[in-house]
């Protein structure tokens, strides 16, 4: 099945979906899917799924933004930074897309006016009582400061809540991170506490700050705050 509509709590993007829309674990509701905001940001703003096909744009992505993004990264030889093959990535792709297609991740594409601009992944999906997950994002440092990353965010969060069917997505960011702790405080995310040690960065295990919304949270939806959010920073400074 292939339909296009508005998704609930962000009327003015755009949902293109295909596939079955059951709700159990291996046949993730909401997805695949495409969502577009063509209108918010200077350049309409995209999440699409990961394809094996962005390999070659992705090596190249991760090279460029290596120092960019070195002291954030997960010590995993499966998230190369200088790898100039594209094998690595292609089996990140594949892990990627099988963990969408049992229900336990979501991996989209940013992209910025059509470009591919970074990455953002709803994964570590816990069904049952739960419902729950965690998001990671990364994006070009050719994007940054453009609001890229919150939109996107708040994008995929509606969708989780709205469509998917979680109640909770944890960020978890290192203390010294300001400009991602910036991206979640923007969009109404709680800071709950420090966890110790937990993550091997850049060689070594790194405390993270936790930082959470629930749907209750969002009841709106986060995207049409968010746009409020922008729109009265526009109109003060002008």
């Amino acid at each position: 099945m292939r339909y296009s509509g508005v998704l609930i709590g962000y009327p003015r993007s755009v949902l293109i979906a295909n596939g079955g829309m059951m709700g159990h674990v291996g046949r993730m509701r909401g997805w695949p899917v495409t969502i577009m905001e063509p209108a918010l940001l200077e350049a309409p703003i995209g999440l699409r799924p990961v394809r094996s096909r962005d390999a070659t744009t992705w090596r190249d992505a991760r090279v460029r933004n290596a120092d960019w993004l070195r002291r954030w990264e997960p010590t995993n030889p499966e998230t190369p930074l200088y790898r100039s093959t594209i094998s690595p990535y292609l089996s990140m792709a594949r892990t990627m897309r099988r963990e969408a297609r049992q229900g336990l991740a979501l991996p989209w594409v940013v992209t910025y006016g059509g470009q591919f601009a970074g990455q953002l992944t709803v994964g570590s999906i816990v069904w049952g009582s739960a419902r729950s997950a965690q998001v990671g994002y990364w994006i070009d440092e050719a994007y940054a400061g453009r609001n890229v990353t919150p939109t996107a965010l708040a994008m995929a969060l509606d969708h989780c809540f709205f469509v998917v069917g979680l109640h909770r997505v944890e960020a978890s960011i290192r203390p010294e991170n300001a400009a991602s702790r910036r991206v979640v405080e923007k969009l109404g995310f709680r800071e709950e506490g420090l966890r110790r040690r937990y993550l091997h960065i850049d060689g070594a295990w790194r405390d993270h700050l936790c930082y959470a919304l629930t749907v209750e949270d969002v009841s709106g939806g986060l995207l049409p705050r968010w746009r409020n959010e922008l729109s009265a920073r526009r109109a003060g400074a002008s």
